[in-house]
């Protein structure tokens, strides 16, 4: 019996945390899709003026705001399924009551790139946001050009002089100027616990076979 215990101990005490891995992916799961759904009610909600005071934890808050686009534009190198590469709009916009904001508002292909975006009257309901898409591998900004290759709020606002507040576009009314609004959306948020969790099960499974493997030649060599 003293062949078999060094297996079976740990094979059972393998088998026992690659489960209770599994499983701790399972709550986590649980946990993420109550935050997505928090997050969609959030988007959801019935848009409000855009508050004088706000801070980055105020991401997603519908907002509706009025004015009009100063005709300066940071690019932000992007991408979309149907359209292939491209780039998202951030507008400089003055609101109706005299505030100076950032406005990302939508998608354009490659060859709209250099098409006239005069100054032009706006009504735009979306959410504010700060997105965090820098990292160490991203480039510096080509500010000859005006490209971008994340948003980054403040230093954007600093460069555009605006407050550093964001507003996403969902809905425009007056001329898009051809720019296709691009929404926020839980799509865009990771929600990869269940294949985490697939994961951990499957090696536990794997685990157990070959544990059980080892115990058999163990068992063959006694004959």
């Amino acid at each position: 019996m003293r062949r078999y215990l060094f297996p079976v101990i740990s094979g059972v005490l393998g088998v026992a945390i690659l489960l209770s891995l599994g499983f701790w992916q399972v709550q986590r799961l649980g946990w993420k899709e109550g935050m997505l759904d928090e997050i969609e009610a959030r988007i959801t909600a019935t848009p409000v003026p855009i508050p004088d005071a706000y801070r980055p934890e105020m991401k997603y808050q519908p907002v509706a705001v009025a004015g009009r686009t100063t005709g300066e534009e940071i690019l932000v190198m992007s991408g979309m399924r149907d359209y292939g590469g491209g780039y998202q709009v951030i507008s400089a916009f003055q609101t109706e009551d005299g505030r100076r904001i950032l406005v990302d508002r939508g998608f354009i292909t490659q060859d709209e790139r250099r098409q006239p975006r005069p100054p032009v009257d706006l009504r735009i309901t979306g959410n504010l946001h700060w997105p965090e898409e820098r990292n160490s591998s991203t480039p510096e900004p080509n500010l000859d050009e005006a490209i971008w290759f994340a948003r980054e709020v403040p230093r954007m606002a600093q460069h555009m002089d605006t407050e550093p507040l964001l507003v996403i576009a969902a809905q425009v009314q007056g001329d898009a100027q051809d720019i296709l609004p691009v929404p926020i959306s839980i799509q865009g948020i990771p929600n990869n616990h269940l294949q985490y969790a697939a994961t951990w099960f499957m090696i536990a499974a794997v685990w157990a076979g070959m544990t059980v493997a080892l115990i058999w030649r163990i068992r063959q060599r006694k004959f």
